[in-house]
Parts: C-alpha cells; structure tokens; sequence
C-alpha cells in the first residue's frame, strides 16, 4: 500500500527555489507515495517566532494545524522548518491542553525529506544518476536537533556517477541563520566565507545540503567570490536521472 504524504515546501522553497518542491514530489512519487500538496498551506512561523512575535506566530501555527490536520505524513525539504513544526509548535500554545494535544499528535508526522526516505519509506537508492563530483553541508537544525547526519550522505552515495568528497568543517554553520545574517552581516558573511573555503579545498564543482535556506547563504558567498561552484538541494540530486 503507497504511503500517503502531504508536501509543506516552505516558503524559502515556494519563492525563491520552486524546483526543489517540484523534485521532491518527483521523487517521492518515483519511490511509490501517493503525494499531495494542500493548497491553503503558508508558512510555519519560524521567521516570526525567531524574532520574538509569538502572537503573529501562533496564528500561522493554527493555520498550519489546519491545513495539515489529516495528513498521514508531511514531509518538510528543510530540517529547520520541520524542527520548528515538531519541536518548537508546542513553546507557543503552553496554556491550551487541547491545542498542544493536536500538536502532539500532529508532530510525529513530520518529517524532513531525506530523514522520510531513510526511515518511514526504507529507501536508500532512488534511481538517481549525476556525474558530478558533490560536497555535503550538514544544515544546523537538522544535525543538532533533528539528529539527521548519516541518512543524506547514504543517499548521496547511491547516486550513479556522483563522488562524494567531504568538508574538513561539514559540521560548521554557514553563518545564515534567518534573522542572524540580517542583524550580524559582518559575522554572517565571515562564517559563509570560511565554509566556502572549506568547499574548495575538496574540489567538488556542486555543494549540496537538505536546507534551501544553508544554500541560499552559500550559493550567494560563492557568486561573490567568482566561484564556478553550484548549490543543489538534495531533492533536486535525488530526481537528476
């Protein structure tokens, strides 16, 4: 029986990177889910609650109950959005025994895209083909909160073609950190410097990670060093054939 799944693609991935949705859907389909994509959805209220607006936060939260209250499984292309959805929902509603119910009963049915794969579908080839030479940037909240390290590089190591060299500071943030790169820039943009040194002493020509958000930070440290390096979610390695 195919397993039922309800794609979140957040809001990074709606505006700015839509062929990372697209791919994920492509390839959970390819591994035999039944996907669909609840068209009221908006965002998970990550931006918000990281910069102290819990109010606004817990109305895009209910919102997001809502919407994905009969899914069976929602899969997440980023570790920080599913790690806000599964771990951080809760801190906003601590005086509503009956929301935090749904919220506790909602929370196991997320799941980061790669971590899915790995776990609820047992998939770790995909039928993937990529002649490319790739390095992996573990994503902060999907490594530390999520514990999501081993599931990506398996996956990445199937792929036919692809040679997986790793970082000497995979581990290290990029330095985005939503509002963080805003209010500290200077600090940001070291920290994204640093990583991307780091990218091209492994002579990858691609850097791929399971957060958009990561990619957007190095995609834009390396275009401003003139570096003919790309970025690719794993999504979109995951559906090259």
């Amino acid at each position: 029986m195919a397993l039922r799944v309800s794609l979140f693609v957040t809001c990074v991935v709606d505006q700015l990177f839509p062929k990372v949705g697209m791919a994920m859907a492509e390839v959970l389909e390819r591994v035999g889910c039944e996907v669909d994509f609840p068209e009221a959805q908006t965002c998970c209220g990550q931006p918000a609650f990281n910069s102290g607006f819990r109010q606004e936060a817990r109305e895009v939260a209910r919102h997001f109950l809502s919407v994905f209250a009969e899914s069976e499984y929602i899969i997440v292309p980023s570790g920080s959005c599913a790690c806000m959805i599964s771990h951080h929902f809760e801190e906003l509603f601590p005086k509503e025994p009956k929301t935090l119910e749904i919220i506790h009963a909602l929370a196991p049915k997320v799941w980061e895209f790669s971590h899915f794969l790995t776990g609820a579908a047992g998939v770790e080839d995909v039928g993937a083909r990529l002649e490319e030479v790739v390095t992996y940037h573990d994503s902060c909240h999907a490594l530390r909160e999520l514990k999501i390290k081993e599931g990506p590089r398996r996956l990445l190591r199937n792929v036919r073609g692809l040679e997986l060299r790793e970082m000497d500071i995979a581990e290290e943030c990029c330095g985005f950190g939503g509002t963080f790169s805003v209010k500290f820039d200077e600090v940001s943009g070291g920290m994204a410097r640093t990583k991307i040194e780091s990218v091209v002493r492994t002579g990858a020509s691609a850097v791929v990670s399971i957060d958009s958000s990561c990619l957007m930070q190095l995609r834009g440290a390396l275009s401003r060093a003139e570096l003919p390096i790309r970025t690719m979610h794993l999504a979109e390695v995951l559906a090259s054939r």
